[in-house]
């Protein structure tokens, strides 16, 4: 398998002479939101974080998706925060697309290069610094964590993708491969965040219709997505935004692998009161 490549938006504005038709759209179903839109007059700021902007690319809407947050971080060089999570109540995950972090949880420093991974528990103490002499620009993913009596919540981690093996799915030979950052049997977790692959030619061949919701960052390549009723072209740096029981499906055509970071809500009950939720 060739090196992993991470797309991430920097900015700007497009030039007075180009034309503003996009792929950008918001349905009943679903969200598209292009890596054309990721711009500067889009960011937005945060308490407690210096010399940071971010891309908030999705947050619980009623009627909608309703269990997550997730934005794209900027990171100047010594730029952080030290009270980064004003939430108690929310987990977190980080995927770092590009540059060097130090991520300090509970008192232990980890450096987080391309590729690395972060699993942040409710409630544990951390703090983020740039350290290195680029921009750092990385996936945050919050949920208000679930828990069910008689499970311990589950620890802080840090990985790699690098470090490991995807599984492929069964009967695909390969083309169709997720990297997992958790095992899906462990039910301390509520959120899985993983990174999908399509080999050129791989597909989804049906359409999935179930009920977790799903955050898609596209890290590299492009494809036809299904959402919905409507096949969508994608590319790296797009994002789809699915609520829950949208029908999706994927044609990888290629001609380099198509790749995504994926965030679903799991391993819970459905709550059946208005509002119930944790």
């Amino acid at each position: 398998m060739s090196a992993p490549t991470y797309f991430a938006p920097i900015g700007g504005h497009p030039a007075q002479t180009e034309l503003l038709t996009d792929r950008a759209v918001f349905t009943e179903a679903y969200a598209v939101i292009p890596r054309r839109v990721m711009r500067d007059i889009v960011t937005s700021y945060l308490p407690f974080w210096t010399k940071t902007r971010l891309w908030v690319i999705a947050r619980p809407l009623t009627g909608f998706a309703e269990t997550f947050s997730q934005y794209v971080m900027e990171v100047e060089p010594g730029g952080g925060s030290e009270a980064p999570e004003s939430d108690p109540a929310a987990q977190g995950a980080l995927f770092v697309m590009e540059g060097r972090l130090t991520v300090t949880i509970e008192g232990r420093p980890h450096a987080l290069v391309p590729g690395g991974f972060a699993y942040l528990p409710a409630g544990c103490r951390w703090t983020l610094r740039n350290d290195g002499d680029a921009p750092a620009r990385f996936h945050w993913i919050r949920k208000i964590y679930e828990g069910v009596p008689g499970i311990e919540k589950p620890e802080a981690f840090v990985a790699n993708e690098t470090e490991i093996a995807p599984t492929p799915m069964p009967g695909t030979e390969g083309r169709w491969a997720t990297t997992r950052f958790v095992d899906p049997a462990d039910l301390r977790h509520d959120m899985h965040v993983t990174i999908v692959t399509f080999e050129p030619g791989g597909v989804i061949p049906f359409c999935e219709t179930h009920v977790m919701e799903h955050g898609l960052y596209v890290l590299e390549g492009k494809a036809v997505y299904r959402l919905n009723r409507d096949w969508v072209e994608v590319e790296a740096g797009d994002f789809m935004w699915l609520r829950a029981f949208c029908p999706q499906a994927c044609y990888a055509g290629g001609p380099g692998r198509f790749r995504y970071l994926l965030y679903k809500d799991v391993n819970r009950h459905m709550p059946l009161r208005l509002g119930q939720r944790g």
